[in-house]
């Protein structure tokens, strides 16, 4: 499934989520994406999810509201979730809202796709 937004590929009996989000979204936009985004992750939720964000520089609230549903949704289905290519000012949000306790989080997708085979 691809958007102009995000795409979800598969890899290594993973389902690779890459956003490509722009420094700003306006609220009507975010509310779609969020939409697709949990209704096509709902379909394999019970997977190996892995969330690529090397193509994304900023996430506002609604968005990181987005991570914590997917997390749950994925846990809820016996799935697994890895977050990937954060860059230093994401890793900085994530921090400072306390989430990176909620995540696994790795450097390269080449990385969440090994560590998720040993969660």
């Amino acid at each position: 499934m691809s958007t102009e937004r995000f795409e979800i590929t598969a890899q290594d009996s993973c389902q690779i989520l890459q956003f490509n989000l722009p420094p700003m979204l306006d609220s009507i936009e975010v509310d779609s994406l969020i939409d697709s985004v949990l209704k096509q992750v709902e379909a394999g939720a019970g997977g190996r999810w892995v969330v690529d964000l090397s193509h994304t520089e900023y996430l506002g609230s609604s968005m990181l509201g987005l991570f914590v549903n997917l997390r749950e949704k994925i846990r809820h289905s016996g799935g697994k979730l890895v977050l990937c290519g954060m860059s230093p000012a994401l890793t900085r949000i994530f921090r400072t809202c306390c989430l990176e306790r909620l995540f696994t989080i790795v450097k390269s997708r080449g990385d969440a796709v090994n560590i998720i085979k040993h969660l």
